[in-house]
């Protein structure tokens, strides 16, 4: 049997999170920055080449904020917030020559005030009691793996969390599952391929509440935005569980795959508009020189960024954190 923490799923981001706790929340593990920086490489080199060759030593005109509009755009970061910071930077240094840290500095500070409205936090233990996140996302977002990583973090941290295997549609998300319930010593409830997935919710629920569990993780089958078949069994997920209290689920993150670029964006709204999406989880941000793409996600959604996963390493998926974001986004130390 495989270690959790690197499996081989190829619906997997590779990611472990720092969970918030009394006392400690939004806290990211040592050397987090450095991974972050590394896993943004392909986008901080990219966009800081072209905005240094263009921006540094010289006055600003609006020909050169035009033209930094168009890099923000091209690294996927919605034209929209891309005019923003683009404005946002000329009001810095409009009328002054500047050096290449100087430059990279003014345009983390514009990109890091547009992120800054998009920040999240999930604090799963610093809610009622059980606490219930619903999994959603399309197939291949990491969404499965980020659930169980998630659950195996939280029961180091003496939390009692009970895992539900919603994906009915793929036998290999129910295995996946069970293997990190039990290295996470986690409750686990699963039916048998094509179940009904919202009945296997309200069992879990139910479970947990008669048996004292911390929280509970709920998986649902990965499944394309336009397909109203599969959305529609999304929403009666939706439905039963608020069936057993209104403020059911407590917390709903999409998991995005960075490397789908502005594909994201649909999934975002789509999403939204079926399963009141509470938060985005962004996996994969290693894998792309768009890391933008980010924030054009969360403005099409409409809710915040709440994890980042930037690598394969056990502490790759942490809260995010806007300054450091932005800052690595384009070059530079914390």
């Amino acid at each position: 049997m495989s270690d959790p923490t690197t499996p081989s799923d190829p619906d997997s981001d590779g990611g472990s999170i720092v969970v918030p706790i009394p006392g400690g929340f939004g806290r990211q593990k040592p050397g987090w920055f450095q991974r972050l920086s590394g896993g943004l490489s392909k986008s901080s080199t990219r966009l800081a080449e072209q905005v240094t060759s263009v921006l540094t030593r010289k006055r600003l005109d609006q020909e050169d904020l035009d033209r930094l509009e168009e890099m923000l755009i091209e690294a996927d970061i919605g034209a929209a917030a891309a005019g923003r910071i683009a404005a946002a930077f000329g009001r810095a240094r409009f009328d002054k020559e500047a050096t290449e840290a100087e430059v990279k500095e003014s345009l983390a500070d514009a990109i890091a005030g547009e992120l800054a409205a998009h920040e999240g936090r999930f604090e799963p233990l610093g809610g009622p009691r059980p606490y219930v996140v619903l999994f959603v996302g399309v197939n291949g977002s990491g969404k499965t793996t980020t659930l169980g990583k998630i659950a195996y973090d939280l029961s180091r941290r003496n939390a009692r969390v009970l895992i539900a295997a919603g994906d009915t549609f793929r036998a290999a998300a129910i295995e996946q599952l069970q293997v990190w319930a039990q290295r996470a010593n986690a409750g686990f409830v699963a039916k048998g391929p094509g179940a009904d997935a919202a009945g296997l919710a309200f069992d879990a629920v139910s479970r947990a509440r008669a048996e004292g569990y911390d929280v509970v993780l709920i998986d649902t089958a990965g499944r394309l935005q336009n397909k109203s078949g599969l959305m529609d069994e999304l929403a009666k997920i939706v439905r039963v569980l608020k069936k057993m209290d209104p403020a059911l689920p407590h917390e709903t993150l999409l998991v995005l795959d960075a490397t789908v670029g502005r594909n994201g964006l649909a999934q975002a709204a789509g999403f939204a508009a079926t399963a009141d999406v509470t938060g985005l989880v962004m996996t994969k941000l290693d894998g792309t020189a768009r890391g933008g793409v980010l924030l054009a996600a969360a403005e099409a959604g409409g809710a915040p960024i709440k994890l980042v996963g930037v690598g394969e390493s056990p502490d790759d998926l942490q809260p995010f954190d806007a300054r450091a974001f932005a800052r690595s986004l384009v070059g530079l130390e914390l």
